[in-house]
């Protein structure tokens, strides 16, 4: 349906001029990133249960082509597009973000609990409820009984998501992405093949959901390698 909508000059003249409001204002999200960083990797409670982390600024070419891509799915549903230069940092989540990857799966009880101590002590507000995203049943059930929320992922993808509001004047937010080792193998290997458009070789895509399961079967190895070496048996 979305591929016979007509994009106007009009509205992409205002993609360009979003996506050029977002080059002057780089700078200002590089600083907010910079100072979530510092507030997360100083925290010795949270990273003693992290095993690695990742920072990245939005590239204005991947803003543009998402900007284009959530103009033509409000027209597909007849809804008006309400991204503006006034509101764009924070309706765009992802212009700056972090990742958080650990061994194992049950260290997201005391990676959330702590990331929320950091959050509460630096005065980032959650912009919205974290959600788990995961297409798998058993990991469902495992993060609703850790208290967060879920969300059915329509691809087979599993990660924690956080958003939070900068603690300046500015209005922006950041995304933070809680995730495996495994889970990040799968994640890197999708973006490349299918980000910002989904990859066209029908193998391709196919492999990559097999992958997926694989590296959930991983997950699910490790977890229990350390349920084995923490009890002894």
């Amino acid at each position: 349906m979305s591929a016979n909508i007509k994009v106007t000059k009009v509205e992409k003249a205002l993609i360009k001029r979003l996506v050029a409001h977002y080059r002057t204002k780089q700078e200002f999200i590089e600083v907010m990133l910079g100072q979530l960083s510092k507030a997360i990797l100083g925290s010795p409670k949270l990273m003693a249960h992290v095993h690695s982390t990742k920072t990245r600024i939005k590239d204005p070419e991947h803003l543009e082509d998402k900007l284009l891509r959530k103009l033509i799915e409000a027209k597909a549903k007849n809804r008006k597009f309400t991204i503006t230069e006034k509101n764009l940092l924070y309706r765009i989540n992802d212009l700056a973000g972090f990742r958080i990857l650990h061994l194992h799966t049950e260290q997201i009880v005391s990676i959330d609990r702590e990331l929320r101590a950091v959050f509460d002590e630096y005065r980032f507000p959650l912009y919205e409820t974290p959600r788990a995203r995961t297409w798998d049943d058993e990991s469902r059930d495992f993060f609703q009984k850790c208290g967060i929320e879920t969300v059915k992922s329509p691809t087979m993808y599993t990660s924690v998501h956080y958003v939070v509001e900068s603690n300046s004047s500015t209005k922006a937010t950041c995304e933070i992405q809680v995730r495996t080792l495994a889970e990040e193998l799968w994640g890197e290997v999708d973006h490349t093949m299918n980000y910002p458009h989904e990859c066209s070789v029908t193998s391709c895509r196919e492999q990559i959901k097999v992958l997926a399961r694989v590296t959930s079967s991983c997950s699910r190895l490790v977890d229990s390698i350390f349920r084995s070496y923490e009890s002894g048996e």
